[in-house]
């Protein structure tokens, strides 16, 4: 995110470099465990006093054995490219939009907030039907042979608009989330050193909190996209989470505020280093393009 004069990379670079940045993210943390299952579980799980991060993963790999702890894998291999790709993309199309209207050259903390916000609204649109896949084959009650059964089986008795939902949440979840992650990649490379050696580390530590603050941001939101897409539909019966806020009134008020951070933990152990791994990998790639493409982008 330069502050000088040279001329922006074109959508594509952007488009490609969240892209790298996604993969590079996913395969960095997914020989650890997938800590996206356990934060599912501990989700959808109803009532007070249930499990912790430890208790959670123990007791999955105790019941199910470790593999489970890799269950749903596979749509948020297929997910990543697009989704990171989608998100740096349009923060970069939302941030030279909104600098364009407010007439500003530089980009200010509530410009990136409010870039990050529409980044993450945008990125929701692609994310829902993955999102679901996957949390459906994370239920511990799932029965589902796999991704593509999953997909069928909601085709077969929901259409293809079975496929979004939880749309509604998943825009929630993903607004606050970026909008809290760029709002603080800004506000963090504003007080550290310029120093070209520094660059890469600056990403890294900046990128970190960004993912820390948006995850404690979007948790709540996150608990009830969870609860709205694992629950089986009923016909004729309406489901007791539908819309996402008053869904956080609901869990509040029969589980307790706690209750809107069931998650957070494992969730945060992931989004937090990797929203560090995202940006660093961002930025080294779009200066290779800048690079490859010489003046006047270098």
């Amino acid at each position: 995110m330069a502050t000088d004069q040279r001329k922006p990379l074109p959508f594509v670079a952007n488009f490609a470099a969240g892209a790298i940045a996604g993969v590079s993210e996913i395969l960095t943390f997914y020989p650890l465990g997938d800590m996206s299952q356990v934060k599912t579980r501990m989700q959808l799980e109803t009532g007070k006093g249930k499990h912790g991060m430890v208790g959670t993963m123990s007791s999955i790999v105790r019941e199910e054995g470790f593999g489970r702890l890799y269950r749903g894998l596979v749509p948020p291999l297929l997910l990543e490219a697009p989704k990171r790709a989608v998100k740096f993309a349009a923060n970069d199309f939302w941030g030279k939009t909104y600098m364009g209207l407010s007439g500003d050259s530089k980009m200010t903390q509530q410009l990136s907030i409010l870039t990050g916000c529409s980044a993450g609204a945008t990125e929701s649109f692609v994310v829902v039907p993955f999102e679901l896949v996957k949390i459906k084959l994370q239920d511990k009650s799932s029965t589902f042979a796999g991704p593509i059964d999953v997909v069928k089986q909601i085709l077969r008795k929901e259409g293809p608009l079975g496929l979004y939902a939880g749309m509604e949440a998943t825009f929630w979840r993903h607004l606050w989330w970026n909008g809290g992650y760029f709002g603080c990649i800004h506000q963090v490379r504003s007080i550290m050193s310029p120093a070209e050696a520094r660059q890469l580390f600056n990403n890294f530590v900046s990128g970190s909190v960004g993912g820390f603050v948006g995850t404690a941001v979007n948790t709540p939101f996150d608990v009830v996209k969870s609860r709205i897409q694992g629950a089986a539909k009923v016909p004729g019966v309406v489901s007791k989470y539908n819309w996402t806020y008053p869904a956080l009134m609901t869990i509040m008020r029969e589980e307790g505020p706690a209750a809107l951070y069931k998650g957070f933990l494992p969730k945060v152990l992931r989004l937090a280093p990797g929203g560090g791994v995202l940006l660093l990998v961002v930025e080294f790639t779009l200066g290779v393009f800048r690079q490859a493409l010489g003046p006047p982008y270098i």
